[in-house]
């Protein structure tokens, strides 16, 4: 027979595990959703080094592709300047996070999908047109079997040309797992 303390260790581990008791095994949602209403990245082509390409969800940031920081998606541009948004796999990185356009109007997008996203293919966009992207998948802290993703959308604001600067607004979800992508603290 187990002593108290272990087996109050034990179900502590199981509660956690399970995500204290949510159907989905995710923890409660604790970070609010917000707009950061102006990232700039540069293209991947055409820009001198040292210039942010790739952004990373789960921190939030703009990445440096060539010195090898986890990224999500890279942005470069086509020969007629439109934005082109690249999931890992279609810069050969292996097929981790994906892509996927949208027609909807950026406010209007409320849930990532479950599916569609191109995880081997660029996608492109024009400047007002939105997308939505997901993470390489992860355990979130939660489990040691990568199984959920970190969530976003974004719209594309402007194109410099001159400088192959992409602006765009992005809203990440924080909470690992969730779906959810309006401001404040998601639902599913």
């Amino acid at each position: 027979m187990r002593s108290l303390p272990t087996l109050s260790v034990f179900c502590l581990a199981i509660a956690l595990a399970a995500g204290c008791g949510d159907p989905f095994g995710l923890l409660r949602p604790t970070v609010e959703n917000n707009v950061d209403t102006l990232v700039s990245l540069y293209a991947l082509s055409g820009t001198l080094p040292g210039t942010a390409s790739g952004y990373d969800l789960a921190g939030r940031s703009k990445v440096l592709i060539e010195e090898g920081g986890p990224f999500d998606f890279a942005i470069d541009l086509d020969s007629v300047n439109r934005p082109v948004l690249k999931p890992t796999g279609a810069l050969q990185l292996g097929r981790s996070s994906g892509v996927q356009a949208t027609t909807l109007p950026f406010d209007s997008i409320r849930f990532a999908p479950t599916g569609g996203f191109q995880l081997d293919s660029a996608v492109t966009l024009d400047v007002g047109g939105s997308a939505i992207v997901h993470s390489a998948p992860t355990g979130c802290s939660i489990t040691i079997t990568p199984a959920y993703y970190y969530y976003a959308k974004l719209q594309i604001l402007a194109v410099d040309t001159a400088t192959r600067r992409i602006d765009f607004r992005i809203l990440v979800d924080q909470n690992c797992g969730y779906r959810g992508l309006e401001p404040g603290l998601p639902s599913r």
